[in-house]
């Protein structure tokens, strides 16, 4: 199944001066499509981080959204990065150019070749070969190349940017793979227990995962107020039923204690 991953550009971000938004929104936008997050990471304005983290993504077959950095003043890097790790040089899109030109007119700037107009034509230096990424809310476009699509950090051009990414280039992927997950309660049992149990049964059905989520249980996962663990597998609506089944019936024969926790869920859609 395809991964799909998310990077977060922006010190501003790592400082806390701004909370991040896209995280679970992408999540959400994701999870609506029948799509998982398989990763995130947060990086900061800086050139060195930025190239190694989207070299190391370029040589996967991951589609990745990265969220932030792309304007033209000296603290965004995401384009120079981007076609650093490429081995790329950035080129001014013809698409992007006349996006932008016409977006200076209105703003009362006509002449491009000015340092003003040049320095607003940045905007628009994406690494050869990249195509667009239309913005609705002011026509700066983002860019994307190589499975991946960089959108300004702004959550209201970002995230119908990366929806028109996905309905657009990726509707083929959409709900392919129905994927659910189930879990329990168990109560009393320490993770060191039940951890060769979730090994048996990620040998046991191939393509299913296996989670423990403890809990000391003060109530903040609005689970039961003991301590627990949240016990479960994920993975192809086919096998999953048949892996919680065996989940259950081997913590029953261990004699632990165990409590529901609801109705199976496919991920982000109730049964």
């Amino acid at each position: 199944m395809r991964r799909f991953g998310l990077y977060v550009i922006g010190d501003e971000i790592l400082s806390g001066r701004r909370s991040d938004r896209h995280l679970a929104q992408v999540i959400s936008i994701l999870r609506d499509r029948g799509l998982v997050l398989s990763w995130a990471q947060f990086l900061p304005d800086e050139r060195a981080p930025l190239e190694h983290a989207f070299a190391r993504s370029f040589a996967t077959d991951d589609v990745v959204f990265s969220c932030g950095g792309i304007g033209a003043t000296p603290d965004d890097h995401t384009r120079q990065a981007a076609a650093a790790a490429l081995g790329r040089d950035l080129v001014l899109h013809p698409g992007a150019r006349e996006e932008i030109a016409q977006v200076a007119a209105k703003r009362g700037l006509q002449d491009l070749a000015s340092a003003e107009g040049r320095q607003v034509l940045m905007m628009g230096e994406f690494p050869r070969g990249a195509s667009l990424i239309p913005n609705s809310f002011n026509r700066i476009p983002g860019f994307a190349v190589a499975h991946h699509h960089f959108v300004p950090g702004f959550p209201v051009m970002a995230w119908p940017m990366i929806e028109w990414v996905l309905d657009t280039r990726y509707r083929d992927l959409f709900h392919a793979q129905p994927q659910v997950e189930r879990a329990l309660l168990v109560f009393a049992t320490p993770e060191s227990a039940i951890a060769p149990l979730m090994q048996d049964i990620e040998g046991r059905f191939p393509g299913v995962r296996t989670f423990s989520l403890p809990s000391v249980g003060d109530g903040s996962d609005g689970r039961a107020p003991r301590r627990h663990i949240e016990l479960g597998v994920k993975g192809p609506a086919a096998l999953v039923p048949q892996a919680f089944a065996y989940l259950e019936e081997q913590l029953r024969a261990a004699g632990r204690e165990l409590g529901p926790l609801g109705p199976a869920e496919a991920l982000g859609q109730p049964q």
